[in-house]
């Protein structure tokens, strides 16, 4: 690929970063790889004279998981569909609004749950917004390949896609390949029909990604050549000129959500810098910054309010004619059948 030599020097660089790394060693930072940019921290530095800390993580379950075992951090970064498993398990509390400045910039749709806000106060803080859909190589894939999500059991593209290792990620891929476009209502019937889907999709994947920089080295090599896709992979090829397109008016559809953070209880570090770092991330100016750079939509309205209609189509934000799942919170039962049928399913069963 004639883009790949440089491209694939800068996702090394940023594959090396993944484990952790150490700054302010008073404020722990459990966050996705790829978030550790200047403008969304540059408040907390000036304040504070370096980063947090940073631990990384690739999936939510993952995260989850590892909270759960112990591990001790000040703030996690999940999306939404997690917020439940964490109150549930009494890892969290209620976030002091009154520290929050930028908290009336966020959209009321982004809390529109019981599980973010109830009687009990504010859990959960929205920060970023995203889609996932299907990511291409416009040299090699002609549109009309993925104007349908069949494309990931298409025999013509057998050992050439790459799908996330995230169970919240495929599974709504399925649901949307076989005609369901809520998860809040899913049926038996509807399970198994996208647990079916899934197992035809498995059999043309040729590795299974586990955070953007490694579904940017697949494509970028190429491997392959359709990938299930966050918005920063896509904006990370775009970057480095690689041929891409985010189809997310495949007329089945694709998937959106939204991620942001939960305060730990009992948390190692500095509770003024827990605030101090949320702060610096939803003030208005971060958000032109988390558009350019990763192509993600940022909680704040008023900063998402200085890009313009083309910038937000660029990225991959703009308004679709398609169905759309939204990865709003769901039956915890649910997502455990899911992760559980995935696992399987990865294994060849």
């Amino acid at each position: 690929m004639k883009h790949s030599n440089a491209l694939l020097a800068s996702v090394a660089s940023l594959a090396i970063a993944l484990p952790a790394y150490a700054a302010d060693k008073d404020l722990i930072v459990f966050d996705w790889a790829g978030f550790e940019i200047d403008g969304l921290t540059s408040d907390y530095v000036a304040k504070n004279g370096d980063l947090p800390t940073f631990a990384l993580f690739g999936d939510d379950d993952e995260a989850f998981q590892k909270v759960a075992s112990g591990f001790k951090v000040d703030i996690v970064h999940p999306c939404s569909q997690m917020v439940s498993k964490y109150r549930d398990a009494g890892l969290i509390e209620p976030w002091d609004t009154a520290r929050l400045p930028f908290l009336d910039d966020i959209p009321a749709e982004f809390l529109n749950s019981p599980v973010f806000k109830d009687d009990a106060g504010l859990w959960y803080v929205p920060s970023y917004w995203g889609a996932t859909a299907v990511a291409y190589n416009t040299d090699t894939v002609p549109a009309e390949d993925v104007s349908t999500l069949q494309v990931f059991t298409n025999p013509k593209y057998q050992g050439k896609t790459s799908l996330p290792d995230s169970s919240d990620d495929v599974w709504a891929l399925a649901y949307l390949a076989t005609g369901v476009s809520d998860w809040t209502a899913v049926t038996d019937d509807q399970f198994k029909a996208a647990a079916e889907w899934l197992r035809a999709a498995n059999a043309n994947v040729y590795a299974y990604w586990a955070d953007p920089s490694e579904q940017v080295q697949l494509m970028a090599n190429g491997a392959v050549q359709v990938a299930w896709s966050w918005n920063d992979g896509v904006a990370l090829l775009k970057a480095e000129n690689y041929p891409v397109g985010f189809q997310r008016e495949a007329k089945e559809g694709s998937s959106t959500f939204v991620c942001g953070f939960v305060n730990m209880k009992d948390g190692p570090g500095s509770e003024d810098k827990v605030y101090d770092f949320v702060n610096s991330w939803l003030r208005a100016d971060a958000a032109p910054v988390l558009v350019d750079e990763l192509g993600y939509g940022h909680a704040n309205a008023k900063g998402m309010a200085s890009k313009t209609a083309e910038d937000l189509l660029a990225a991959g934000l703009g308004a679709i004619n398609a169905p759309n799942l939204a990865q709003v919170p769901n039956d915890p039962a649910l997502r455990e059948r899911q992760l559980a049928e995935f696992e399987k399913i990865k294994a060849g069963f």
